[in-house]
């Protein structure tokens, strides 16, 4: 097992963990140091990304990119980081429980069950965080059900968190081959039926639902909204992944097809936006 980290100026951390999130969807290992901000990230030798993409989406922020080799011990060891948590949407509302299968069932009316040993996201991070909520939240006002379309569907903790709520049927699309399989494995983990599809956004352009959620980076946001038509617009939806201050980059970008934003949700310098379409 190999850790790969890069660590680059705090003045433009949040750039490039930005960037870094299209290359590893699955998130990163966040360390503060005396003059820097390291993200890594951990796989086999030839799976992870290679340096120099690295070094270029890092840009004049970098500092270095150091890779090390873990432990034999780091699977059991990296079990210890990854603790249940439960999710709320709207003040006393419904909630996830959202938990690694090592660990025992909990609060929530519903429970998702992600294995962080498949990588491509567990559920932590802010942003699937702020997209759970914005989910709950639909629920909360009845407005959960029909289709759904999840973009960048990772390890489909959002799908199965849809398909949990009443969704039906659930479609997700990833353009890594590793995701899918992933997806697949939690999806039958959890009981629940996904059709799930390897498509590259920047490529193609799948039919959507008339809900989708998008985890995507602002820029591939951006380039999602380039690709929707009148013919191909959802009544909601649920973007994630942009920082806090590229809200109104990502609400002009839809707000021209007819999506306005009817909630914004943040945490950590993440924000989540909910859209819908005019009546």
């Amino acid at each position: 097992m190999i850790r790969l980290a890069v660590r680059c100026r705090p003045a433009e951390a949040e750039m490039v963990l930005a960037e870094l999130t299209v290359l590893a969807p699955g998130g990163v290992e966040e360390t503060n140091g005396d003059d820097y901000i390291e993200y890594a990230i951990y796989g086999a030798q030839g799976e992870l990304p290679d340096v120099g993409a690295l070094e270029a989406v890092s840009g004049q922020a970098l500092v270095e990119v150091v890779a090390t080799e873990v432990a034999d011990d780091w699977a059991d060891r990296w079990r210890a980081f990854h603790k249940p948590l439960e999710i709320h949407g709207s003040a006393d509302g419904t909630s996830f429980w959202l938990r690694p299968p090592w660990e025992t069932g909990g609060p929530g009316e519903f429970e998702v069950v992600i294995d962080p040993g498949q990588a491509f996201g567990t559920g932590a991070h802010p942003t699937t965080r702020l997209s759970l909520q914005l989910l709950l939240d639909l629920h909360d006002r009845g407005l959960s059900g029909g289709a759904i379309t999840d973009l960048g569907t990772g390890s489909a903790v959002l799908a199965i968190a849809a398909a949990k709520l009443g969704y039906s049927p659930v479609t997700g699309y990833d353009h890594e081959v590793a995701a899918i399989a992933a997806a697949r494995l939690n999806a039958a983990g959890n009981s629940v039926e996904l059709f799930l599809s390897r498509l590259d956004l920047k490529q193609d352009f799948p039919r959507l639902a008339p809900t989708v959620v998008a985890n995507l980076t602002a820029q591939l946001l951006e380039m999602v909204a380039g690709s929707m038509t009148p013919e191909n617009l959802p009544e909601r939806l649920i973007c994630s992944g942009l920082l806090e201050e590229e809200r109104q980059r990502v609400e002009l970008a839809f707000e021209g097809l007819g999506l306005m934003p009817v909630e914004f949700k943040a945490a950590d310098g993440w924000g989540g936006l909910l859209f819908e379409g005019k009546a």
